[in-house]
């Protein structure tokens, strides 16, 4: 139960919960944590955190290494203000959160299906990392903006 002093809570899901939520909740977290209180979870958890996905953030400076995979049931009975869903497979077996206030859809490739040589692999890590910072610091941004006194207040 959220007292009114709590922080909205946000929650991230994905499939597997091990590479884009985990980027998500990564780069939010650190953009507007002081505001927001965000969580990621996955439909079908996988049970880990990818490699690359924790070796991709550190390279901009954010630690998710001890970040772990999470069910999204962990979260049915916690109130959540905003759900986002970062792919398709979670969006259509997203539940419904009690008190649920937003959600959005913002799609993100799976850079765990990717293939090639190391190097391109890693480099579509990087790519989907690159979206998804662009995505959630605009997020943080304005929910920054709608938590800032009014001038004249």
């Amino acid at each position: 139960m959220k007292t009114p002093a709590s922080k909205p809570r946000v929650l991230i899901l994905c499939t597997g919960n091990s590479c884009r939520s985990h980027m998500a909740e990564g780069i939010l977290r650190a953009a507007a944590g002081d505001i927001l209180e965000v969580h990621s979870a996955g439909s079908l958890p996988t049970g880990f955190v990818h490699p690359k996905a924790i070796a991709v953030l550190a390279e901009i400076g954010i630690d998710i290494s001890s970040h772990t995979s999470k069910s999204m049931n962990d979260f049915l009975d916690r109130d959540i203000d905003t759900v986002i869903t970062v792919c398709g497979n979670a969006d259509q077996a997203c539940p419904v959160f009690p008190g649920q206030v937003h959600r959005h859809h913002w799609p993100f490739d799976d850079p765990a299906h990717a293939t090639g040589t190391k190097d391109e692999i890693l480099a579509e890590f990087r790519r989907v990392r690159d979206e998804i910072q662009t995505t959630f610091l605009a997020y943080a941004a304005e929910a920054k903006k709608k938590t800032s006194p009014s001038p004249g207040a």
